[in-house]
């Protein structure tokens, strides 16, 4: 059986996450106290049929039974069964708006303050975002793209595999707090201020014609695939199984982009596992709508 543990932020999208899995197929239990994962698994092993693949939520409400997060991390580390941590995270001012929107109260703050409770929340689950496998931001993603983005981070679990994840991002919403690796593509001009490209994005060939006949974009981007064929093989030695590239502009829908696709074609031919995603493409794409609607 496969166990996976989603973890993270308190309004970072725990639930959200679980109905995903659930969707796909995982037996979901929500909450659950990282004490009883030997016994939760016991009990799936012994269903009939039995249970294949499971997910559980843990969390920072385990602080509120004076459980320290080393027991926590203790416990996960001990089980004798394929397990592996997704660790859910958002950006502070998002975490905020998100519980003043529904006006909870944060578990950690005082008098169910979310600024408070989100700072203490960080730091009793530090440990816990150190030890996983695989860590999500999920500040810019709608809930009706949550279950897109949760297929394409999570590699198949039955590989060995390494897993290289692309990631395009726009900077004026924020740099992605999963990157293991983060390259600006700032340096050449913005397809954005060309009229005939500004509507459509990197993965439109003009867009990515436009991008990579510009002065040492393709150099970079053959020093950046050598530099990544040297670094995964030492990563993978160190028991990574999935790195995130994430390739920057200032909206994320023209270069970033077609960096991102590039990247992807290249690794891909050499036999590698890929995975490739567009954090921005669409809420950029509405929002260049939006304001040339105003200003017409």
């Amino acid at each position: 059986m496969y166990l996976l543990i989603v973890t993270g932020l308190s309004g970072a999208g725990k639930s959200l996450a679980l109905r995903c899995l659930e969707e796909q197929g995982f037996f979901c239990v929500d909450n659950l106290p990282s004490s009883m994962l030997a016994e939760f698994v016991a009990l799936c092993n012994a269903a009939v049929p039995r249970v294949q693949k499971a997910a559980v939520t843990i969390d920072s409400r385990e602080s509120l039974l004076s459980r320290m997060p080393e027991s926590m991390v203790s416990f996960i580390d001990a089980l004798p069964f394929p397990h592996e941590i997704l660790f859910l995270d958002a950006r502070d001012d998002v975490l905020k708006k998100r519980y003043n929107e529904v006006r909870r109260r944060h578990p950690l703050g005082e008098a169910g303050d979310a600024g408070t409770g989100v700072q203490r929340e960080r730091v009793y689950l530090q440990s816990m975002r150190d030890r996983a496998n695989y860590i999500l931001d999920t500040s810019d993603i709608a809930p009706r793209d949550f279950h897109k983005v949760i297929a394409k981070v999570l590699p198949e679990y039955e590989s060995e595999e390494m897993t290289l994840l692309l990631c395009s991002f726009g900077y004026k919403r924020g740099v992605p707090i999963d990157a293991d690796m983060v390259l600006d593509m700032r340096f050449m001009p913005n397809p954005f201020y060309v009229n005939e490209l500004r509507p459509l994005s990197g993965m439109d060939r003009p867009v990515s014609d436009f991008v990579f006949e510009q002065p040492f974009a393709r150099e970079f981007m053959d020093r950046m695939e050598q530099t990544l064929v040297a670094l995964l093989p030492l990563y993978r030695e160190q028991e990574k199984t999935i790195f995130r590239v994430c390739f920057g502009c200032t909206g994320g829908r023209h270069r970033s982009v077609a960096a991102a696709e590039e990247m992807g074609r290249r690794f891909l031919s050499k036999g590698m596992h890929v995975r490739v995603y567009h954090r921005d493409l669409s809420v950029e794409a509405a929002d260049i709508r939006q304001r040339f609607q105003k200003d017409s």
